[in-house]
C-alpha cells in the first residue's frame, strides 16, 4: 500500500511541475509577445511620417523626368562699404578661408544671408561662397575690386525640395542623423512584423507565401529585365 501511495504521490508532483513549466512557458511567452507589440508600435509610430515621406518622394524621383518645374530665379545687389573692401583686399589673393566675421555679419544683415563658417574660394578677382540648398541653389560673390555684391537664389519648387530631403543632399548634419534613426526605426519595425509574421503564420497559411512573392518578384524583375 505504501509503495501505491508513494507511486501515486511521485506521479502528483510530475503533474504539478509539469503545470508549472506550461505556467512559466505561457509567461514568458506573453511577456516576449508584450514586448514585441511594444517595439512594433512604437518603431511604426517614429517611422510613420518618414515612410510616407520616402514613399511619395520615391514616386516623384522615379518620375522626376516626367515632372516639369520652372526654377525661381532671385538675384540681389549690395555694395560692400569700403572699410569691409579694405579688409577684402588685405586677405590673400587665393585662400580657402571663411568670409571674415564682421562682413558676413554685413552680409546677413544687407542681403539676408548667412556665410558664416561657409567654405569661400578666394582668388585675386573675386571671394565666392556656393550655399547649396535643397530644392535649389545660391550663390554670393563678392568683387574685390569695387565691392559689387551679387548674391543669387534660385528655387527649383517643393517637389525638388522633397526629392533632395529624400537624398540628403545639401540637408546638414541635422537631417543626417534623422535619415539614420528613421532607418533604425523602420528596420525595427520590419523585423518585429516578421516576428509577428512568424507567430501568426500557422493560424494563416498564406503568410509565408505573401512574403516570399514580395522577394521573388523584386528578384525576378532584376534579373529578366535589368541585369540581361
Amino acid at each position: 500500500m505504501m509503495t501505491i501511495a508513494g507511486g501515486e504521490l511521485n506521479i502528483a508532483d510530475r503533474v504539478m511541475n509539469d503545470g508549472r513549466q506550461r505556467a512559466e512557458r505561457r509567461k514568458r511567452r506573453a511577456i516576449f509577445l508584450k514586448q514585441l507589440y511594444q517595439w512594433h508600435w512604437i518603431s511604426s509610430g517614429v517611422s510613420l511620417i518618414g515612410m510616407a515621406l520616402f514613399a511619395l518622394t520615391g514616386i516623384t524621383l522615379n518620375h522626376a523626368g516626367k515632372i516639369e518645374s520652372t526654377p525661381k530665379v532671385v538675384m540681389r545687389e549690395a555694395q560692400l562699404p569700403q572699410p569691409l573692401l579694405a579688409e577684402i583686399r588685405q586677405a590673400p589673393a587665393v585662400a580657402k578661408i571663411p568670409v571674415p566675421g564682421e562682413i558676413a555679419g554685413w552680409l546677413k544683415q544687407k542681403l539676408g544671408v548667412d556665410v558664416s563658417e561657409r567654405e569661400t574660394e578666394w582668388s585675386a578677382r573675386e571671394v565666392y561662397v556656393a550655399l547649396p540648398r535643397p530644392g535649389g541653389d545660391a550663390w554670393l560673390s563678392i568683387d574685390r575690386a569695387g565691392g559689387d555684391v551679387s548674391y543669387e537664389v534660385t528655387d527649383r519648387g517643393w517637389i525638388a525640395y522633397l526629392n533632395d530631403l529624400h537624398k540628403g543632399r545639401h540637408t546638414g548634419a541635422v537631417w543626417s542623423w534623422f535619415i539614420d534613426i528613421f532607418a533604425v526605426a523602420a528596420l525595427i519595425f520590419c523585423l518585429t512584423g516578421l516576428l509577428l509574421l512568424q507567430l501568426h503564420a500557422p493560424r494563416r497559411p498564406a503568410t509565408w507565401p505573401v512574403v516570399g512573392l514580395g522577394f521573388v518578384v523584386p528578384l525576378l524583375l532584376l534579373i529578366l529585365f535589368i541585369h540581361r
